[in-house]
């Protein structure tokens, strides 16, 4: 079973891939700057005051650690927009100072840089919302320089398909690399309980070690 501090363990993802990994029998210490908005007990889970934008924070929540997740998103708000490059900076930082000793590092991205079916980005079609396209692009600018500066640490991002909402969890998906994923109709969806099983499915059997990859409903849910 792996040790696993997640960032952002009380949002929309972080909490889903805690519960996740939980009933799988994983250890997880959950990294939040309020403890008390993290409401889940279990034997398995420990809740602790934790700043990913301070690189002394991460070092420090990811020692002797398996895996780091930082589910920090950027759906919130300005304020959350503006985290995901200086949270890739500071994650990057805090595990360095680990050096060999560091965990794996899984980072939650974005949709709007995966390339889309006839060619372009996701984020430069037609019609995306303005807010929306402010998110893509912030989670666009965090891969890449996770992409340029990473070096010697282990880093996988994850990014979900076009639609990411509350749904059930079915433990199917199919996945890509920078390719948008979609179903016999074209739809590009999964259900956040089912990312949840994706990131999880990585950390015990890592397939994306140093790249990006992105997780979708396929044609058994079209």
């Amino acid at each position: 079973m792996a040790r696993i501090a997640n960032f952002g363990a009380n949002g929309a993802i972080g909490h889903r891939v805690v519960s996740e990994a939980l009933d799988r029998g994983h250890t997880i210490t959950a990294v939040v700057r309020d403890p008390a908005s993290v409401s889940r007990t279990h034997r398995n889970l420990t809740v602790v005051t934790g700043d990913v934008l301070d690189p002394a924070s991460v070092s420090l929540a990811a020692r002797d650690q398996d895996v780091l997740v930082s589910a920090v998103g950027g759906g919130d708000g300005p304020g959350h927009r503006a985290l995901l490059r200086p949270a890739a900076e500071s994650l990057v930082a805090g595990l360095h100072t680990l050096g060999a000793g560091a965990p794996r590092l899984i980072v939650v991205g974005g949709a709007g840089s995966l390339r889309v079916p006839g060619g372009g980005l996701l984020q430069d079609t037609p019609g995306v919302p303005e807010d929306v396209l402010l998110i893509m692009r912030a989670h666009a600018d965090a891969l890449a320089y996770l992409r340029r500066v990473a070096g010697e640490i282990r880093w996988t991002c994850l990014s979900p398909a076009a639609c990411v909402r509350p749904g059930r969890r079915t433990g199917r998906y199919e996945t890509g690399l920078d390719e948008l994923v979609t179903d016999a109709r074209g739809q590009s969806a999964i259900s956040l309980e089912d990312y949840a099983v994706a990131l999880v499915d990585e950390i015990e059997k890592p397939r994306h070690l140093g790249e990006r990859f992105t997780v979708a409903h396929g044609e058994r849910e079209a």
